[in-house]
């Protein structure tokens, strides 16, 4: 491997990603299902959160534009989205992290949310990445299943040259064959050269895109595997879908990990980067 950029931390509200730091997490639901719900499990995650110490960051959907059917739960829209969102970050006190997938909800998120994330499937839409640069906010984006992780370091220029370095890079698995992804670990250390802090998705990385048919399907039995493997190849965050019932999860209910076991799996994951 080539020698790295140098790396310095990245803020997401009060959480510090990076060298130096502790393990950080994204926790939350896939989408938001209705503002109790968000509420209510974000009130859960920071219990674990303060009780633990552990650095977390909210996340959740006002919007999922790129569900597998036209009928699937997209989630309440952007007003009432940030709105729930914002009550969320009041009551919890947890910095939040959002999806944008249009370049005009950019600044209307940054209000709000910490962290941009771009999706996977839009990681080379320049307007989109320039627009979240340019909020200041930091911008998470998850590598697209179909780059190699050394061509994330276009996305990184263009964010840079859009002005900022409040960059965060995200492994979320790879196509392999149809209805089907692969996490490749090694992408992890090649990113973090481009001198940015590197996440682990263990949750959609166990993901089968369209694999229900008219929705995707995933196993999370594996999330725990590839969080840990994730860890230990030197992620500096990681993020997990969460939900209370993932069984009756609007979105994404598959690779959803169930809440009543996060805290036993996020304590193991902290012993795996002590360890290293």
């Amino acid at each position: 491997m080539a020698d790295p950029t140098p790396m310095v931390p990245v803020s997401a509200g009060a959480v510090q990603f990076g060298p130096g730091q502790p393990l950080g997490f994204m926790l939350g639901p896939c989408v938001i299902e209705s503002r109790d719900h968000a509420v209510d499990i974000g009130l859960e995650i920071a219990a674990i959160a303060k009780r633990t110490g552990y650095p977390v960051v909210f996340k959740a959907s006002f919007d999922k534009a790129n569900r597998t059917s036209i009928t699937s739960y997209r989630g309440p829209g952007l007003d009432d989205g940030l709105r729930i969102l914002a009550e969320v970050k009041s009551r919890t006190g947890l910095p939040i992290v959002t999806d944008i997938h249009e370049p005009f909800q950019a600044a209307r998120a940054a209000e709000v949310v910490d962290v941009l994330q771009i999706p996977a499937f839009l990681c080379r839409q320049t307007d989109l990445l320039v627009a979240a640069a340019r909020t200041g906010r930091t911008v998470n984006v998850k590598k697209g299943q179909f780059l190699a992780p050394k061509d994330m370091r276009h996305v990184v220029a263009k964010l840079t040259e859009a002005g900022t370095r409040r960059i965060l890079l995200t492994e979320r698995g790879t196509t392999f064959g149809y209805n089907n992804l692969v996490v490749d670990v090694r992408s992890i250390p090649i990113m973090k050269e481009l001198g940015h802090p590197v996440v682990i998705d263990a949750s959609h990385g166990v993901q089968r895109p369209g694999g229900r048919g008219a929705s995707s399907g995933g196993d999370r039995a594996f999330i725990p595997v590839l969080a840990r493997a994730g860890v230990a190849a030197g992620a500096d965050g990681v993020y997990i879908e969460v939900h209370d019932r993932p069984e009756t999860a609007l979105s994404d209910r598959d690779n959803a990990f169930p809440l009543r076991g996060l805290e036993a799996l996020l304590a193991g994951l902290v012993r795996i980067r002590k360890a290293l």
